[in-house]
């Protein structure tokens, strides 16, 4: 064998906890997208969803039932969890134990000191050799710090507020559904039939400024996640405040940014540093009608941020709006990108 002849690719037993919810369909999807390395996929569940199959890369595999024994007996090296924070709780350890790397998408080891919480694009760094469990950050705090982390280097955030526009899919299938109904309802004249049993009120043609519980601060868990783990993500203490509204859209959040700088700040000079950012595309031409939306973030993997512009009284604020698809930015690209970080710098035969 000559010295330039290359090893083959390394290939892993890919494990997906919850393949049968939304975001586990979209790891399937961005999985295959993207030619993740993947030797033999094992698509897990609970029970009911035994019987049941996924497809992947022209194939059926049987959702087998998640338990404590199955990681080992499947030889599972990587393992996406994204079943709710019950199911990491139970089964993340065991899938450790069993010498599988653990990349889990719910809030359950967000906030642990010992668990790095990771945005490929922001820091990366985090994730080491040793590193069995790595956290995926909520989604609404994926695009934010997609846009931040590149201001903050160069100009220094002093305080951020943010509001944000999340799409129903942020609450599953079963948020998707619901939407669909009550619009359907809504149509036919059919109000006084809509019912609503994900969201606290009607969502179809309303805006809910409620997301997840309210804590004794008045503040949602929703956004209390947003100003918690941007600052881990980050190695920032810097100000933030969060109001996350629920709006009557199936895909893709929204979110509007204030940021104050320690310097004065020049639209051009951020538009010019989110330009050469990853994972991000500026789409910034009002006068065209050109600025994300959630249409155009739908399906696929960067951020969009526009309407960037100085403040009017305070050169050192910067305003500005972005859009992605929190399914997969927010969620299963963000995790793939971790798992092929992962392999990049730590596999002895690198993607």
């Amino acid at each position: 064998m000559s010295a330039n002849t290359q090893q083959p690719q390394k290939e892993y037993v890919v494990g997906i906890v919850g393949a049968s919810g939304a975001v586990g369909e979209e790891l399937l999807l961005v999985l295959e997208q993207r030619n993740f390395p993947i030797k033999k996929l094992v698509p897990l569940a609970s029970q009911r969803s035994i019987g049941k199959n996924v497809e992947f890369r022209g194939k059926h595999y049987p959702i087998l039932e998640t338990t404590k024994q199955v990681f080992q007996q499947e030889g599972i090296e990587i393992a996406f969890f994204s079943a709710g924070s019950s199911v990491s709780q139970e089964y993340a350890l065991d899938a450790v134990n069993s010498g599988s790397l653990v990349i889990d998408n719910t809030s359950f080891f967000r906030m642990q000191k010992d668990i790095p919480l990771v945005v490929p694009e922001v820091n990366p760094s985090d994730i080491t050799k040793d590193s069995t469990i790595i956290a995926n950050p909520n989604c609404s705090t994926i695009q934010m710090v997609h846009v931040l982390a590149p201001l903050h280097k160069e100009f220094e955030i002093e305080r951020v507020d943010v509001s944000t526009y999340q799409a129903v899919s942020g609450a599953g299938k079963r948020g998707m559904e619901e939407l669909v109904v009550q619009m359907q309802k809504f149509f036919a004249f059919e109000l006084d039939s809509i019912e609503s049993k994900v969201f606290q009120h009607k969502i179809a043609l309303n805006l809910i400024p409620h997301i997840d519980v309210f804590l004794e601060n008045n503040y949602t868990k929703e956004e209390m996640k947003m100003v918690n783990e941007s600052q881990k993500i980050m190695h920032a203490n810097f100000q933030l405040s969060a109001t996350c509204v629920r709006v009557p859209i199936l895909r893709s959040h929204s979110e509007s940014i204030t940021i104050r700088f320690k310097k004065e700040v020049s639209a051009n000079k951020a538009r010019e540093i989110l330009a050469n950012a990853q994972s991000i595309i500026v789409l910034d031409s009002p006068q065209e009608n050109r600025y994300p939306m959630p249409l155009i973030a739908t399906n696929t993997d960067e951020t969009f941020v526009g309407r960037i512009r100085e403040d009017n009284f305070d050169k050192r604020i910067l305003h500005v709006f972005c859009v992605a698809d929190q399914v997969r930015v927010g969620a299963a690209t963000n995790a793939v990108r971790i798992a092929e970080k992962w392999i990049s710098l730590f596999d002895q035969n690198k993607i």
